[in-house]
């Protein structure tokens, strides 16, 4: 006992030191090179979207198009949870280290594929270690920073998913139409352009991140991997297929959504007896932790929500071009912006984080109720005001969830608590496109019966996620604007259909616990101790 108390007590040291002995500027090297990390993961979830079209023409794959995207969705959403606890137990710099290079590998191998069953692989591969990226650099700061200090810090990195989700699109677009660049296709330099961004931040992680080496007995719970990774697999594929390839009814999203249940059922009673679970459940009990992973659940369906749908409204209803649209979005990541920086920063002055999921649910609200108010000639200029309230309230509580989660749990088992949070909002937002996007065609086919009653077909979601925006002007003028008609009443329902969600957020907002923000990392070390004491003498 007394060596155990030793070996406890060199690692409060090592991590008080670890954040007391740093400079803001010091800190801020870390935190761009994290933020540089996190940017190819985010980037690269928007980037290749725009370019598909041409990737999938030189590459003759039109029929496995779809995979390109989902094969780095699956395994990024699966790995993220799992660098998590990876990085608890043999230290999070040699694993994020480990992600950065395996990222890195396969942007450069997608970049090289000559044919699309090559492209979907080492698109996994490249989602494998972008897992990582996201889930360990959120874990890191938690280890550099104090948590009083973190707001300061943390907004930031909200800023980077609505850089991303800007970005992304428009430099998709014109590398995908650059015929050359250096002798290399352009749609091959979506990829190659990862290579340098990567590099600089793994070498700035590799000369000036220190962490306190922590040495802990571990047993790898290799089956609740498994079990974990079949159920968040069967689960993104329900979202991906659903109302695209197979109705909701149909046997497939029926058997996938069982299997998933199942696979779930079984990961939580391996987790109830495992040595070292990959989520350890006894987290759960704990209301703070509970709550904040609902919430960043609830923040990923609302995200995708503002981020996918904007854009597909734009396209179809004003018939702008994606990379037109995506520059349109702007206002929304102003918002986010603004919101994450200044919620931060008032985090860290006052050492209390409650009120600003509160406030961020409420604008949210608001922001969706105006946008179910959409309208044929909806001014521009009113849209953008829309887009800033809506993107100001996603920014109040985006970062919340985590920055209270690292504040609650045992340092121990910071990864563990880090990744599941992380890993809830990537579900929420596969789901919640999967949800919305049914809403959208279920309206959207009622409505072209109700204004059109010749119209016998039925419109499917691959014609909307495949970009509509080249409505047939060659049909007659009134027609087209039932049509047009049509799709406005649609998008104004499924905007009307996100505001219970939205307002369940605010719920869990006000259900969410509020412990103050500790100042330095002795109080989060001892806080560790005794809890670690507790869960020995149980």
């Amino acid at each position: 006992m007394e060596n155990q108390l030793t070996s406890r007590q060199s690692v409060t040291n090592s991590s008080e030191a670890s954040y007391e002995h740093r400079t803001h500027s010091e800190i801020m090297v870390i935190i761009t090179a994290l933020m540089l990390a996190m940017l190819l993961a985010a980037l690269d979830q928007t980037i290749v979207a725009t370019a598909l079209p041409r990737i999938a023409s030189d590459l003759n794959g039109l029929n496995k198009l779809s995979w390109v995207a989902t094969a780095y969705l699956l395994t990024s959403a699966i790995s993220t949870p799992l660098y998590g606890k990876i990085g608890d137990l043999y230290g999070r710099k040699k694993i994020f280290q480990i992600s950065i290079i395996i990222f890195l590998a396969g942007s450069a191998l997608c970049g090289l594929s000559q044919n699309m069953n090559e492209l979907v692989f080492f698109r996994a591969l490249q989602g494998i270690g972008a897992g990582g990226l996201i889930s360990l650099v959120l874990a890191i700061i938690g280890d550099v920073v104090p948590p009083r200090q973190r707001g300061r810090y943390q907004g930031y990195f909200g800023a980077v998913f609505g850089l991303a989700s800007i970005a992304g699109p428009l430099l998709g677009g014109f590398l995908a139409d650059a015929h050359s660049i250096l002798g290399v296709s352009g749609w091959r330099w979506i990829f190659y352009i990862n290579l340098p961004i990567g590099v600089i931040a793994l070498l700035v992680i590799a000369a000036r991140l220190h962490l306190p080496k922590r040495i802990y007995e571990h047993q790898i719970d290799y089956l609740g991997a498994g079990l974990l990774s079949l159920s968040a697999t069967a689960l993104i594929l329900v979202s991906v297929w659903a109302e695209v390839t197979y109705s909701w009814g149909s046997w497939e999203i029926i058997s996938l959504l069982v299997g998933s249940a199942v696979c779930a059922v079984l990961f939580v009673l391996n987790e109830l007896r495992a040595k070292e679970p990959i989520i350890p459940l006894h987290l759960f009990r704990g209301g703070i932790f509970t709550v904040s992973v609902i919430l960043s659940l609830l923040s990923g369906v609302a995200l995708f929500a503002a981020i996918l749908y904007i854009p597909e409204y734009q396209q179809i209803i004003r018939g702008y071009t994606p990379m037109k649209s995506g520059l349109l979005l702007f206002p929304v990541v102003i918002g986010m912006f603004v919101a994450s920086i200044v919620t931060g920063r008032l985090i860290t002055k006052f050492g209390r984080y409650r009120i600003y999921p509160i406030l961020g649910s409420v604008l949210t609200i608001i922001g969706l109720w105006l946008w179910s108010g959409l309208g044929l000639h909806t001014s521009e200029l009113t849209l953008s005001v829309w887009m800033i309230i809506l993107g100001l309230g996603i920014g109040m509580f985006f970062q919340v969830p985590i920055l209270a989660v690292q504040n609650s749990v045992p340092f121990k088992q910071m990864g563990a608590g880090t990744g599941t949070v992380t890993f809830a909002r990537s579900i929420g937002s596969s789901f919640g496109g999967a949800i919305f996007g049914t809403i959208l065609i279920t309206r959207l086919n009622t409505h072209l019966h109700l204004l059109l009653p010749q119209f016998k077909g039925k419109i499917n979601a691959s014609a909307i996620s495949s970009g509509t925006g080249s409505l047939s002007t060659s049909l007659p003028a009134p027609v087209l604007h039932k049509i047009l008609q049509a799709f406005d009443m649609a998008f104004h329902d499924m905007f009307i259909y996100a505001l219970p969600i939205a307002v369940i957020t605010l719920i869990f907002s006000v259900m969410l616990k509020e412990v103050p923000l500790r100042d330095s990392a002795k109080a989060h070390a001892t806080t560790d101790l005794l809890e670690l004491d507790t869960a020995e003498q149980s």
